[in-house]
């Protein structure tokens, strides 16, 4: 496949796909791949330093590190992955109907995207979530809200230019209906900045799920989740500053996967970065 080949010659591209890769398989089979219970709590075995039968250490009530960084990737991408495709689902098509219709549609849609804009992301997730309470479904639908306009204004940026084109008159004027130049014509074209912008957006999602948590809002104990994790080893930095390195590095790698992805997909995606490699 072309786009396979363009992809393997980016370098940041294939890193961010690697990494990705890694921590996808382990969210996957955390339960076959973890060597312990991320619940068991073991007394006689707690705040051991990495290394032995325990290669990270173990925490204040004795529980592996290791099996909780893997579950923890297992509730972490899970959140961010359903909450982004909820966003990525709703906004496109939103966008995609605001530049399309135009009118007070697209100013009633673009105008309350201004309102959620006008908020920092972090801060509307945490009063959305604060609001409906903690749990995992809150969590969800807090981060959807605040990405979904987002997509709405990629989409509709694209979907403002396509329809100018020509071939979407030439369509409309052989009796082509909206619903099928929007499916047909619309949607394949304008779906690609939405599909870096995907990237992008699960990478913001990681560190909100991540905030969330560790603010008491996101997963709640004893599952594990890499900003509940951090959390909970504020008060033992000094004696266990393990506690707090692992799920640190974990929640960093995942932005950077998700972050070099999506600067990759934009190369091979975007002609006109394709048009200057080319030059």
């Amino acid at each position: 496949m072309r786009f396979w080949r363009r992809l393997r010659r980016n370098g940041s591209g294939m890193i961010g796909l690697a990494i990705i890769l890694v921590y996808t398989i382990t969210a996957i089979f955390s339960a076959l791949l973890a060597p312990y219970s991320p619940l068991e709590q073991r007394p006689v075995e707690r705040l051991q330093a990495p290394g032995g039968a325990h290669i990270f250490g173990t925490d204040e009530f004795g529980r592996d590190i290791l099996s909780r960084l893997m579950h923890g990737a297992t509730n972490s991408l899970r959140t961010s992955t359903i909450s982004v495709s909820i966003a990525f689902a709703l906004g496109t098509l939103l966008g995609m109907i605001s530049g399309y219709a135009g009118g007070w549609v697209d100013t009633l849609t673009m105008r309350l995207a201004d309102l959620i804009f006008a908020f920092p992301a972090i801060l509307l997730a945490l009063a959305i979530a604060a609001a409906l309470g903690p749990g995992t479904g809150n969590t969800i639908l807090a981060i959807s809200v605040v990405y979904l306009p987002i997509f709405a204004r990629v989409a509709r940026g694209s979907t403002l230019t396509i329809k100018q084109m020509d071939y979407i008159e030439a369509t409309r004027s052989l009796g082509g209906g909206h619903a099928l130049i929007m499916a047909s014509h619309i949607l394949p074209n304008a779906i690609a900045p939405s599909i870096v912008q995907v990237s992008l957006a699960l990478s913001w999602s990681i560190l909100t799920e991540a905030s969330l948590s560790f603010l008491g809002l996101g997963t709640l104990p004893p599952n594990p989740s890499w900003g509940s994790m951090l959390s909970e080893s504020r008060t033992l930095m000094e004696i266990a500053p393990w506690m707090a390195i692992s799920p640190g590095i974990a929640i960093m790698l995942g932005v950077l996967g998700f972050n070099l992805l999506g600067d990759g997909l934009r190369d091979v995606l975007d002609p006109r970065m394709q048009a200057e490699v080319r030059g």
